[in-house]
């Protein structure tokens, strides 16, 4: 399938469409995204919640009737139907404004800003651009720009070709051990049930991975748990991140920040290729947002 065979102007119709779900931060929800970033877990209510946590409440909830070939929820509902089998996560933007506590009733307010096709050197791709909106009992808490991308499946399975490893001097890093019991607990902490993350057969046989996939948004928040420490602790008042290229599990993995402002940090694998990288404005007044949990 090609770029003219999309009918563009029918998924631009989804343009505008908004959604609002409900989710409540628990103790459990939030103690369970701590132990995947290796934190304490003891919270009681109103305690600062762990890093992300945002990405682990109001998901996409359907039957098991409702999912797709690829574990996600059919699209054409408030996702517009892509005709494209392949769905990675691109990147987005970050700006925070308040904290998220635990026991926060949060509503997060979705609308679809874009629908584009392009042509990119694997073939024809198309960005779907969301934007969310994150509100608790004590205002707007987050604004989030998350794009995502359709392509198509790879006419031989690997054929497209990866970047090259890259050298860059990291003033602070992280190893984080990427395997698969990491992959399955964030994929029930996130209730995401796409196959790439869990699936071996369906990786390799389906989408020709040599892997299975470590989550975008597991990388961005390893990355903006990095760019916390590097800011005492507080968030950076902008994160704005963007997938490089598939980070596959079976490795051990390092999460980089540089020098300066604005920050840089990355995500490598183990041969030094990158896979994400992010960029973090850092704020000296960082108001009621939280340290990180000591």
């Amino acid at each position: 399938m090609s770029t003219e065979d999309i009918d563009i102007e029918h998924l631009r119709g989804w343009i505008g469409r908004e959604r609002a779900l409900e989710d409540t931060i628990t103790p459990r929800l939030a103690a369970s995204l701590a132990a995947i970033l290796d934190e304490r877990v003891d919270f009681t209510e109103g305690a600062p919640a762990p890093t992300g946590i945002h990405w682990c409440i109001c998901p996409d909830i359907a039957p098991m009737s409702g999912l797709g070939p690829d574990g996600h929820p059919a699209r054409g509902a408030f996702l517009p139907p892509v005709p494209f089998p392949r769905r990675m996560w691109a990147g987005g933007e970050l700006r925070f404004s308040s904290a998220f506590r635990v026991g926060d009733r949060v509503t997060r307010i979705s609308r679809i800003d874009d629908v584009s096709v392009k042509h990119g050197r694997s073939g024809s791709l198309c960005f779907v651009q969301v934007s969310h909106r994150y509100e608790t009992p004590r205002g707007l808490a987050l604004s989030e720009r998350h794009d995502i991308v359709y392509r198509q499946m790879e006419s031989t399975p690997g054929a497209s070709k990866a970047p090259a490893p890259q050298t860059r001097e990291a003033a602070s890093r992280i190893s984080v051990t990427a395997d698969p019991v990491l992959l399955m607990r964030y994929s029930a902490a996130t209730f995401n049930g796409h196959r790439i993350h869990y699936d071996r057969d369906y990786c390799a046989n389906v989408e020709g991975y040599p892997g299975l996939i470590v989550h975008g948004p597991l990388q961005a928040t390893l990355l903006l748990n990095l760019a916390r420490q590097e800011n005492g602790g507080a968030y950076p008042a902008s994160f704005a991140f963007r997938g490089v290229s598939p980070l596959f599990d079976g490795q051990s993995v390092t999460v980089n920040a540089g020098r300066g402002a604005p920050l840089e940090l990355w995500v490598a694998d183990a041969s030094g290729r990158i896979t994400m990288t992010a960029t973090a404005t850092l704020s000296s007044d960082a108001g009621e947002l939280p340290t990180v949990p000591a």
